[in-house]
Parts: C-alpha cells; structure tokens; sequence
C-alpha cells in the first residue's frame, strides 16, 4: 500500500517538474491564446520528446542572440550611482579618521608625563616597525652562539666593578672656542719664554709680578691671539695658578688683552682643575659690555661648573643668561641635560627640559640626542634610548660611533651581550667605524662572563683594524684572566705584554692582577705587585685596597690585614660596604670577634650600617668557634635594626646546632625557617632535611618507648626494675 502511494507521489512531482520546465523554454508558444477555454489542456505526450531538445537549444540561441543586441541602457547610470557611493563612503571613512586622530590629539595632549606623551604619538602615526625599530635582530651571537660561559658562583667576594671609561659625557666632549692654535710656533719665542717664566716662577712671587718686574715689558709685545695660546698651553701642562696670575696680568695692560675667547680658556681651564670657586668669581666679575655677552663665554662656564660638580652654580649660570635675553643653543641644552643627569635628576626630567627647549626654537642636534640617550641609558630605560634613536634618524639626525658606545655599554652592562654585538653589527652595515672604546665596551662584557679567548680575539681584530689597545683594553684581558682560579700566571703575562708596548699601567691594571693573585690564593705576590704600584707613583683606589683585603682574609693573615686596613685609613681613602664585609669575615674567621666588633662600630661612623650579610659572616665565625650560645643575641641585635633574617642565617643557625647535638633549638630554627618562607634553594635544603629527618626519626623512637613505659607503668604491666647492689647487699634483710 504504502509502495504505491509513493509511486504516485513521484509521478506527479516528475509531471509538475516537466510541466514547469517546458513553460520555461517556450517563448509565447502558438497554442496559448487569449482565450483560455478555447486553449485545450497542454498534455506532454502530444508534444514529441525528440522535438523537445530541438526547441530547447533553438530558444537558448535566440535569448543568446537577444542578448547580443540589447545595448546596455540602464548600465552606466548604475555604475555612476555606485562610483559616487563608494566616493561618498571614502569621504566618510575620511572624516571619522581625522575626528578620531584629534580626540587622541587631545588625549595625548592632555597627558602630564612628557615620555608617555612622545611615545604614544609616536605609536599612533609612525607605527611602521613599532617592535624591532629596524633593528638587526640576533637570535644567536655571532660571537657568544658557541662561547658563552655559565655564570658561575665562584668563592669569591663581590668585588666593585671596574670604572670604565665615560663612553659620552658631551659637555666634557665639547671643545672650547679658544681662538687661538696648540703650537707654540705662532707665537715665536715669547710664547716661549713667557712658558719657561711660568714653570720656574720663584717662591713667594707670582706670574704676573715676574712678568711686570722683567727688564723686557711683555706689554706691547704680545697680542691677544698669543695671550690664548699662552693660556692654552699652560692649562695642559697644569699650571693653574699661573694661568689666573697671567689671566690677571692680561686685564692689567694699557690696551686689555682680555677677550671672549680669553674667558672660554680659562672656565675650560678651571673646570678641568675642579676650581670651581675661581670659575664663579671670574664669571662674576665678568664685563657688562655687550661683547662679554657671548653665547659661548656662559656655554664654557656651565661647562666648567658642571665638570667641577657644581650643578647649582651652572643652572644659575642659565638663569642669568635667560635674564640677559641670551638665546640658547644646541650645545647649551646639551650641556644642562648632562647636567641634570650627573645631579641626580630623571630621564623624564631631562625630556621636558628638551621639549621646552625645542619651544624655544632650539634645534635638534648629536650632542643633544647624546645627552638623552645617555640620560635614558643610566635609568635602564635601553628599549626606549633605541627608539629615541631611530626617531631621531628619520629626522635627519645620523647616529655617530658615540651614540652606539653609549647603546652598547648599558646593554653590556645589563649583562645583554648579544644585544650589545647586535648594534656593533648594525653600527658597522652603516659603514660606521668602530673605535677603541667600542672593543673596550666589548672586552669588558666578556671579561664579566670570564672569556678570555674571546676578548684575545677581539684584542686581535682590533690590531687589524688598525686601532691600537690602551691601558683599557689589557686592563679587561687581565681581569678575564684573574677572575678565574689558577689563571693567575696568565693575568701577569698579559700585564707584562702590556708594559712590553710601553703603555703606562693603571691603578685599575693593578688592581685586577692583585685580584687575580687573591684568587689564586698568591697572597705574597700581591702584595709585592702592591708595593710596585707605590713605587711607580700610582696611588691605590678604594677598589685596589678592597682586593689586597681579600687577599689576606683568604690566606687568613689577620696581621697584614690590620696592616692594610691602617695604611688605608692614613691614606684617607674611605672604605665601600665591600671592604666592610671583607674585615668582618677576615677577623672574625680567625676567632678576634672584638676586632670584627670595632671593624662595625667604625664602619658605623661613616654611614655603613651591618647588613643580614654582615651578621650572617658573625653568626658563621661564631658557630665555627664554637660560640653557638652568642647566635640567639645576634638574632635580637638584627631584629633591632629591622633586618629579616634569610635563608642562610636560619640555615648557618641549624648547622650550628646539630654540630653540637642540640637538636631541640636545630627543630626549632628550622620551623622557624618554613614559617617565615625562608627556605634556602632545593639542594642546600635536601641536604638539610635528610640530616634532621635521620635525628627526627630517632627522637620519634625515643619519645615512642617513653610513651609505652608510662602506659605500661599506669596498668601495671611494667616490670619491676631490679636495683643495683651496694656494699651492704649480704645484711639486707630479705
């Protein structure tokens, strides 16, 4: 039944489809009128199916051919609607961008930190390589790819980093207008003996009384142009005063001899001396005429003062070129940006004093992008001073072998080698040549990171570039030598390779190889390279006295320590908090806790309270000595001073516990350590739970025995002990 249901439904479907299909294809078929009762009912089989294709294809041929004729009326009115929409939409599209620019105009505007201000434009409209700043991206150092070391824990102390060489300090960069020429062949033989005068002035006579009592008057014979160079060359041989008596002598003539230039020399001078008391009375008494009114006169005072320290004296220097209607300069806003970034002052700081600058209409120059790169590199801020920089080139403004020192130095600093080797690569695509201070840069990251293969290379490729290595560079190939153990003799090759070239070593030069004898355990050796350093006339720093220390609180010598430490004190070379801690730990190491004592009270005089370390070496010396009952004071002493006890304190008071078996404080201090979060690495403290679990375990015994015996003894189920005969065990009654 329900088989031949289906089979009608499908007949009927397939009638009506054939039906729909032929009045398709039929164009105004004959057999229609308008009279529909006289159109008889269109059956299908009276229209032959072998017809049917016939007419089919002969109708698509005639709508194709219909088509072919047509011209096409209505099209181009309908494309002129669509280009005039889309023409429409663009100008809209138009309007909402430049709305929506503005309310972020106005937002950005409306920010109080300059640096975010700067950065956010920059994000919105310059957003072409907004990640990378067309930066050399290297994933693996060319270099440090196969020769990077671990950085390793040696049992050394932390020692002060090595000064190294200022890569920019612009205001120091700046050369004085002095006028006149370095040679003494313009000025013939006065020059000359006006020089000889100077050097041998006689006791209680100055300069200029010798130069007014000579029998040959200087006065007529000598011009301005002489009187700079005079000054120039007595300020390179140091003879300051003479420069002041002689500067005197110039403003004391009929006709003066005193100019401008004159005045740019002397606050050169001055400001190189650190006088800077003679600077500011000099630019006090300087004339009122409009001549003295030199932009460069007040750039060489700010300058001066600014070498000397005295960064109030040189913003008063500004503010009374600004009360002069003296129109700064490029070289003027540099100058105060160092400025504010020696005194102290933020990178953000130094960003809206440029930005006020450049309302004053001061253009952007090299000194200037130096100056705030320099500022943002000191703050860590490195991804921004690269941003800086490449927006600063698309203004025209081409980055120097300096710019990329600077760069280069805070990433090697941050210890980011591989970025530091990828501007070095940048920098020489560029066709920008390296200089000495670049390889130095480069020296110095890997003699951190103990390498000195890598920096004999790089010592190499700096010869055959045609450099040559100054002191700086042996300086870092001896400190990659003495930072590792049993290299000493290495270190001493290299500085001997060093004096071989005739280059004049340094108090840095010495004291890495009095570091690396320290290391080697070579306690008498470097001492003697310290009395050598002596004998040569270069005085020891802060850092070379904080290493001969540590030599001698290796080798345990608490003689020659207090030795050392005296002899640095009569030279009044003030101590660092490194050389603090080298005292501590050497005397208290050898068991003179009074010493270590008096080392901490002295040291508190001057500023340098004891830190968690300090007390960590006292509670160290003191367990070792079997002082174990004076650590629970030095707990207390701490927690007066408000210092958290660490991990090494509350594991140096474990250790010193269970040595003398007093387990009860060891548990106690080591719950103390978990519940303060003081936990030491997984290691050091693995070993310290498997040394109190074995004790735990046999308290746990002990205490478990005890327990049954009182149960034992409560029921009546102990035995009773049998007690000990004495003497009288035959008289006892039984």
């Amino acid at each position: 039944m329900f088989a031949s249901v289906l089979k009608k439904k499908k007949k009927k479907a397939e009638t009506q489809t054939k039906m729909a299909l032929n009045l398709f294809l039929s164009p105004s078929p004959p057999f229609f009128t308008s009279n529909p009762k006289s159109n008889p009912p269109f059956s299908f089989s009276s229209f032959p199916y072998s017809n049917l294709h016939l007419f089919q294809s002969h109708h698509f041929h005639q709508v194709s051919l219909l088509s072919q004729s047509q011209n096409p009326i209505f099209l181009p009115y309908l494309q002129e609607q669509e280009q005039e929409e889309e023409k429409q939409l663009k100008l809209n599209l138009i309007e909402e961008e430049k709305l929506l620019k503005k309310k972020k105009l106005e937002e950005i505007e409306s920010l109080e930190d300059p640096i975010e201000r700067f950065f956010k434009t920059r994000a919105e409209f310059d957003s072409e390589d907004p990640h990378n700043e067309g930066r050399i991206n290297l994933q693996k150092n060319r270099r440090s790819a196969w020769h990077l070391a671990d950085i390793k824990s040696m049992d050394t102390i932390e020692k002060e980093e090595l000064p190294e060489e200022e890569v920019v300090d612009f205001d120091d960069e700046l050369t004085l207008d002095s006028g006149g020429t370095s040679d003494a062949g313009s000025g013939g033989g006065i020059v000359e003996e006006i020089l000889e005068l100077a050097r041998n002035v006689p006791e209680n006579m100055t300069l200029g009384e010798v130069l007014a009592s000579s029998a040959s008057s200087y006065g007529g014979k000598i011009g301005e142009t002489e009187c700079i160079e005079i000054l120039s060359l007595m300020g390179k041989e140091g003879l300051v005063i003479s420069c002041l008596y002689f500067f005197e002598w110039m403003g004391v003539q009929e006709v003066s001899l005193v100019s401008p230039n004159a005045y740019n020399v002397m606050f050169g001078i001055l400001g190189l001396a650190r006088k800077g008391e003679k600077l500011m009375i000099l630019f006090r008494n300087l004339p009122s005429t409009k001549e003295f009114k030199d932009l460069r006169v007040y750039n060489s005072a700010m300058s001066g003062l600014s070498c000397c320290g005295r960064y109030d004296d040189a913003w008063k220097v500004f503010e009374e070129m600004e009360i002069a209607n003296i129109q700064p300069d490029h070289v003027t806003c540099s100058i105060l940006i160092t400025v504010m970034r020696r005194s102290g002052r933020s990178a953000k700081d130094a960003w809206e004093f440029f930005e006020k600058m450049n309302r004053k209409g001061v253009k952007c120059s090299l000194e200037v992008l130096g100056a705030i790169i320099k500022s943002f590199c000191d703050e860590g801020l490195k991804k921004e001073a690269l941003i800086i920089q490449s927006d600063m080139e698309k203004r025209g403004i081409s980055s120097n072998a300096i710019i990329y020192n600077t760069l280069m130095n805070a990433y090697a600093k941050s210890n980011q080698i591989e970025e530091a080797e990828g501007l070095y690569t940048e920098m020489k695509a560029r066709g920008i040549q390296p200089t000495s201070a670049t390889y130095n840069i480069l020296m110095d990251a890997y003699s951190r990171r103990m390498q000195p293969d890598i920096v004999e290379d790089l010592l190499l490729e700096m010869q055959n570039l045609g450099l040559e290595p100054n002191v700086k560079s042996y300086t870092c190939l001896i400190s990659a030598y003495g930072r590792q153990k049993k290299m000493s003799d290495k270190a001493a090759d290299a500085f001997l390779r060093m004096k071989k070239v005739r280059i004049q070593p340094s108090s840095h030069s010495y004291t890495a190889l009095i570091h690396a004898y320290s290391v080697d355990g070579w306690h008498e050796k470097a001492y003697a390279a310290f009395e050598n350093m002596k004998r040569e006339a270069i005085k020891p720093s802060i850092e070379t006295y904080t290493a001969l220390l540590d030599a001698f609180r290796r080798a345990g010598d608490t003689e020659t320590l207090m030795k050392v430490w005296y002899l640095m004190r009569s030279d009044k070379v003030e101590g660092t908090r490194v050389t603090f801690n080298i005292l501590v730990d050497g005397f208290a190491k050898q068991g003179l806790y009074a010493q270590a004592r008096d080392v901490v009270s002295e040291f508190g005089k001057i500023g340098h309270q004891p830190t968690v370390m300090t007390y960590n070496m006292l509670m160290n010396a003191y367990a070792r000595g079997g002082q174990h009952s004076k650590l629970p004071q030095l707990l207390k002493e701490m927690a007066a001073l408000n210092l958290q006890p660490d991990s090494v304190t509350y594991s140096t008071m474990v250790y010193a516990y269970v040595r003398v078996r007093d387990f009860r404080r060891a548990f106690y201090y080591h719950k103390q350590m978990v519940q303060s979060k003081q936990v030491p690495d997984p290691r050091s403290y693995q070993k310290l739970r498997s040394i109190l679990d074995v004790k735990a375990a046999t308290k746990n015994k002990k205490d478990r025995s005890a327990i049954l015996g009182i149960v034992n003894s409560k029921m009546g189920l102990q035995k009773p002990r049998k007690s000990k005969k004495d003497e009288f065990w035959k008289n006892k009654k039984r």
